[in-house]
């Protein structure tokens, strides 16, 4: 009789006791150039995310050249005073780095990854490109030719479509937020190489930057790194300079951009509100994340699993421009798409999610949820290097403390329903709501007009 052979099984695993977490706090400092330095040592990570903020915002743009800011932001890695447009990239590519780059409200950044054991190269590559950027003509004009070749895609995509239409309902005209962030083909094409490099020494410095690192920094002197790269950027000083507020008229309308035969309707629905600076912040997260923020939220479970009309709509609030003196501002919106037949049953049912919280309020168990995927899941958000240093830089380009982000959970976790209730109330009422619909205006403008909410106005899609 053969003996049946047995099976050994390892111990099952047991979870181990919770260790606290906190968002990780930096260290300050500043070279001798003026440029401000956070650095924040992330052992184990071993790719480095470097971030430099420039005092370069939109709204510093010269009249008529709206978009140089991108070209600018897009323009520092084509080329250097040491290299090429391609040498730059094949030394990019040799140091296993990516370096990109883009224009804000706030200003420009520069995102660097780099394995830690090439920071050295990856930083002398980022020094170069802010020290002494070629841009060449040749260059200058192929990002321009690239700009102008991505508007009319961005027109012919409903959700962009739709963002660009309420920044031109929400802001007066003579504000830079009332126009498309990378500009239009009317201002793009004014750009060339003098107008990209005008706006680079006025408004490129050390003095007025700051470079945020981040990752495993055993064994690396970066105060030397950093000495013998950014370090060498030179730049004069600069007055500060004024930030007007933010005006917005959030009053209560409707405007159908034009697109025959389409079977969906792009939905944004926004206005203008408090930025983190402002005590209402933490419970107006937790309430619009009730709201809209994910897959159990009141907006979904009604548009979507009761009534089918949606794949999804989402509630948030996107900082536009932070400042401690009550000037910034942030977008609060509600987006997402229905078919067109519905278009109508869908806003209805919406406002009605809306008048809704207002009379009863969000439930305890909303609440909790909520809690615990905005501050549960925090560990894993901030797992790389990338993500900490990107949060460090907001709270600078917001002019926020440097343990913000940590006292923010704190805040978030001892938010209760009444407040988040108020917060989010308030954040959406009814009445002050600039709706955004891309869509067949022949099939849905009489029945959102029967909705009451607000005028009724058609532009065409372009």
């Amino acid at each position: 009789m053969t003996e049946l052979a047995t099976m050994e099984f390892h111990p099952q695993p047991q979870a181990g006791e919770a260790r606290p977490w906190a968002f990780p706090a930096p260290e300050r400092g500043t070279l001798g150039n003026g440029l401000t330095v956070l650095r924040c040592h992330r052992p184990g990570q071993q790719v480095v995310a470097v971030e430099v903020l420039l005092d370069a915002p939109l709204e510093a743009e010269p009249a008529g050249l709206d978009g140089v800011a991108t070209i600018t932001a897009r323009a520092f890695s084509e080329g250097t005073d040491k290299h090429s447009a391609e040498e730059f990239a094949a030394e990019l590519e040799r140091s296993g780095a990516t370096l990109d780059a883009h224009a804000d409200h706030p200003g420009l950044r520069l995102s660097l990854e780099v394995p830690a054991s090439r920071l050295a190269k990856g930083l002398g590559l980022l020094s170069d490109a802010l020290r002494a950027p070629a841009f060449a003509d040749s260059e200058v004009e192929r990002l321009v030719r690239n700009r102008l070749d991505e508007i009319p895609h961005e027109t012919a995509n409903p959700s962009r479509r739709a963002a660009k239409e309420l920044s031109k309902e929400l802001f007066p005209a003579s504000s830079r937020m009332s126009r498309p962030r990378q500009g239009t083909e009317e201002t793009v094409q004014k750009i060339d190489s003098g107008a990209v490099r005008a706006f680079y020494d006025r408004h490129v410095r050390p003095a007025t930057a700051t470079v945020v690192v981040v990752g495993d920094l055993t064994g690396i002197d970066l105060d030397a790194l950093l000495a013998d790269t950014l370090g060498s950027w030179t730049g004069s000083t600069a007055q500060p300079r004024p930030v007007p507020p933010v005006t917005a008229d959030d009053t209560g309308r409707v405007v159908i951009v034009h697109r025959p035969g389409a079977v969906q309707t792009q939905l944004l629905i926004g206005r203008v509100g408090a930025d983190r600076h402002d005590r209402v912040w933490p419970a107006q997260v937790l309430g619009t994340y009730c709201l809209g923020g994910t897959l159990t939220s009141r907006l979904d479970r009604v548009l979507r699993e009761e009534k089918g009309y949606t794949y999804g709509v989402r509630a948030f609030g996107q900082v536009l421009r932070s400042a401690p003196d009550g000037t910034g501002a942030s977008m609060l919106a509600i987006s997402g798409s229905v078919d067109t037949p519905n278009t109508g049953p869908a806003l209805d049912d919406l406002w009605t999610v809306l008048r809704k919280l207002a009379e009863g309020g969000l439930t305890d168990a909303e609440r909790d949820i909520a809690v615990q995927n905005l501050v549960g899941v925090a560990p894993l958000k901030y797992e790389t290097a990338a993500a900490v240093a990107s949060t460090l830089a907001d709270q600078v380009e917001q002019h926020l403390p440097d343990d913000y982000q940590a006292t923010l959970y704190q805040q978030l976790a001892a938010t209760g329903t009444v407040e988040a209730t108020a917060a989010v109330v308030s954040a959406f009422p009814v009445d002050r709501l600039v709706t955004i619909l891309v869509g067949d205006a022949e099939q849905i403008k009489e029945p959102v007009e029967a909705l009451g909410i607000g005028e009724v106005t058609v532009v065409p899609a372009e």
